[in-house]
């Protein structure tokens, strides 16, 4: 199922031939779905034969618009387009677990959902938020949520899960710093953005080191300059995009408080006009303490005490932080990399690709945490029952 989605990736709100692969599979197993949920989103539905609670388990589907370079016999068949992220593995893995508690349906205290999400790839907007707003949940209401994402910086097999943050908040920006050019031979007779833009790219980098608590981790990186036509001209217009990264919600606020003050007071100095295009995307990923542990539990339980290693968080972002701010839950690394680690590539890579072996391993993984949680469910419903 991995290799096939590989060949044939869709890049985000295009993913109809995903849909169907996903459609045929879940119809083959028995299990009934709602499909076209803001857009190509699916909810399968397994509902135990025990009554219960409801917990849902996440996969992403679309692809990234990036040209494959590896030369295995599962290459993407479009051009220009590439599961570089592993949403294949995700939507392979899910559709194991649908299989696996399909065939334990009859000792299911409660209902799993499964949740195959278009466009986690399309920051700001993403695909979780037009699926919970298209009524996803309005039927089944999730009490707990689980994502797991393959992790080629982990061991193959390897767990890591973080009672707390597990990825962070990712804004974007464009500025565009406009001034007068002219000859390079007669600068004072401009206003030359190249100079505004360089002073400007010092300035941003003292939010991070001078007005943020060093305690709390971020990242500020202008990723793109343009400007400028010729060695002998100086331009009319510069532009600059970046990416800014946080856990906490105080240091996001703040850093977007002083990238505001410095790139528009830096522009006035040089007699430059500005444009800002800044966009909020996805917040930090942060789970729930109680469902990290419980798990870290079902992966020791299945793998071994050895299998969920200390991790740190990632500075990388995530859709699902969405349903988490709606859902209790927790996001899942699952070590992924290949036997030889130093043949192993980066996520977003041309030529990533990931350890195989690990596949069964995550579909088990999945349906063992949703086993466990509902089971929790029911055990702490009895309880309170009996207070």
């Amino acid at each position: 199922m991995r290799r096939y989605l590989h060949r044939h990736p869709e890049l985000s709100y295009q993913e109809h031939e995903t849909a169907d692969f996903i459609q045929k599979k879940l119809r083959e197993y028995g299990i009934p779905y709602r499909s076209e949920i803001a857009g190509t989103g699916i909810l399968g539905i397994i509902k135990g034969k025990h009554e219960g609670r409801t917990v849902a388990l996440r996969a992403d589907m679309d692809a990234l618009p990036i040209q494959e370079e590896n030369d295995h016999s599962y290459v993407s068949v479009h051009e220009g387009v590439m599961h570089a992220c592993g949403h294949d593995a995700h939507m392979a893995m899910l559709l194991g677990a649908a299989k696996i508690l399909k065939n334990l349906q009859d000792e299911i205290y409660g209902t799993v959902l499964l949740v195959f999400q278009p466009a986690e790839e399309k920051s700001p907007v993403g695909g979780a938020i037009p699926m919970m707003e298209a009524g996803v949940f309005e039927d089944f209401m999730p009490d707990v949520i689980y994502a797991q994402h393959v992790w080629p910086y982990l061991p193959a097999g390897q767990i890591g899960i973080r009672d707390r943050e597990m990825l962070g908040a990712s804004d974007n920006f464009k500025v565009i710093l406009k001034g007068v050019g002219g000859h390079a031979s007669l600068p004072h007779l401009t206003t030359d953005p190249v100079v505004t833009a360089g002073f400007l790219i010092v300035s941003l980098q003292t939010i991070v080191s001078r007005s943020l608590d060093p305690r709390h981790p971020s990242v500020l990186t202008i990723g793109s300059i343009h400007g400028g036509t010729a060695h002998n001209v100086i331009g009319n217009t510069v532009t600059l995009e970046g990416s800014i990264r946080t856990f906490g919600e105080d240091t996001r606020k703040r850093i977007k408080e002083r990238f505001y003050e410095i790139t528009t007071n830096v522009a006035e100095m040089y007699n430059n006009e500005v444009e800002i295009d800044y966009q909020e995307g996805y917040p930090a990923t942060v789970n729930t303490p109680r469902w990290a542990r419980l798990a870290r539990r079902s992966a020791q339980n299945l793998f071994g005490k050895d299998a969920t290693p200390m991790i740190e968080p990632a500075m990388a972002s995530e859709d699902f932080s969405r349903f988490l701010e709606k859902i209790p839950g927790a996001y899942i690394f699952l070590g992924a990399q290949m036997e030889n680690s130093e043949e192993q590539k980066g996520l977003h890579d041309p030529r990533f690709n990931i350890n195989e072996e690990v596949l069964p391993m995550g579909a088990a993984f999945l349906a063992k945490v949703a086993i466990d949680t509902l089971n929790e469910l029911k055990e702490n419903t009895i309880r309170i029952w009996i207070d």
